[in-house]
């Protein structure tokens, strides 16, 4: 193999490949842990610690680690999150940078402030973006978020549209005794507005310690229900958490996401990276992996990029088979969603 030959194929992305064979390409990166937002199921009303800003990770530093995913391991899908991303000031200078790697770039949002951000956004080049709704009704929506913003985040999701953010998508987490007599509410609203409402079973990464299994509302119980009023068939799922189904008289797509009771860790390509630069492999993993301390290191150049590929090469090598929801041997993570990253 002559010279320039041989640089090629070390050039080449090599696929980042976990214990179990899944080959992982997908990063979620949590830009703040801060929200603006007091949900019920993942925040005290009162009292929250939020990390320093010297300890969340700088637009440079985020962008440095993605580029090794993307360079080094092919990775081709990012997806930004918080706690709620749209308070870190100037987040369209981020998505303009990581847009700029090649990859598809996601957003997860609560919405409230999306009317003055949805455009800027878009033209750094988001591609698309999930919206979280929990309820349609007013009175509810102050119960579950203790804030009185329904109305901006239904405009803010109109905002997404007209931005031409597609797909723009509406994510519900279900929740027996609390919102599940919306079902056919939220699908009637998704064919109206041609968005697809994904239906995610609550899981157990709330900081209210009102997760039990009786709370959760099963995916196939929510997919009967859609489906006497609105029929549907599947559509061929590819690599993503959600079960898709399209409406048969063509009023657009529906998604379920069964993380509870049909988990689909066998197909996980997913990995994540926290505010303050902790490198996780799994929603609910035990352990996490200091990449804050590499990308602050002093280490600069080739010998930065080796040193967190390194890392992150060794930390998907103890990626787990999946979670133990429901099972005896479950331990809950120490950290609640927001701090995770959604």
């Amino acid at each position: 193999m002559n010279g320039s030959a041989g640089a090629l194929a070390q050039a080449r992305p090599a696929d980042l490949v976990d214990p179990f064979g899944r080959v992982v390409g997908d990063l979620r990166i949590s830009v703040t842990d801060r929200c603006n937002f007091r949900c019920q199921y993942c925040m005290p009303a009162e009292g929250m610690t939020w990390l320093p800003r010297s300890e969340i990770l700088s637009f440079e530093e985020i962008e440095r680690f993605a580029k090794v995913c993307v360079e080094r391991f092919g990775f081709e899908s990012i997806r930004l999150t918080g706690g709620e991303p749209l308070v870190r000031a100037h987040l369209p200078q981020l998505v303009e940078r990581l847009a700029a790697l090649g990859v598809d770039v996601a957003l997860t949002t609560n919405g409230a402030t999306l009317r003055m951000h949805a455009k800027p956004l878009a033209d750094a080049g988001l591609s698309r973006i999930n919206i979280s709704l929990d309820s349609l009704r007013r009175d509810r929506f102050l119960e579950l978020t203790r804030r009185d913003e329904l109305d901006r985040v239904l405009d803010g999701i109109d905002a997404a549209i007209d931005a031409g953010l597609a797909p723009t998508k509406i994510n519900t987490v279900m929740m027996r005794g609390i919102n599940d007599d919306e079902v056919i509410d939220f699908a009637r609203f998704g064919r109206e507005r041609d968005i697809e409402v994904r239906f995610i079973e609550f899981m157990p990464l709330e900081a209210g310690d009102v997760w039990t299994s009786a709370v959760v509302v099963p995916a196939d119980e929510i997919l009967a229900a859609i489906s006497e009023v609105f029929p549907t068939e599947p559509v061929q799922r590819a690599n993503e958490p959600a079960e898709r189904y399209r409406y048969l008289d063509g009023g657009g797509h529906v998604g379920v996401i069964a993380s509870v009771t049909k988990p689909f860790c066998d197909n996980c390509d997913r990995v994540r990276l926290t505010a303050e630069g902790q490198f996780r492999t799994c929603l609910f993993a035990l352990d996490e992996f200091d990449m804050r301390e590499i990308l602050r290191s002093g280490a600069a150049g080739d010998e930065l990029d080796d040193r967190l590929a390194d890392a992150i090469r060794g930390a998907v090598g103890t990626k787990w088979a999946g979670h133990s929801i429901g099972q005896v041997n479950f331990i809950r993570p120490k950290r609640t969603m927001s701090q995770i990253g959604g």
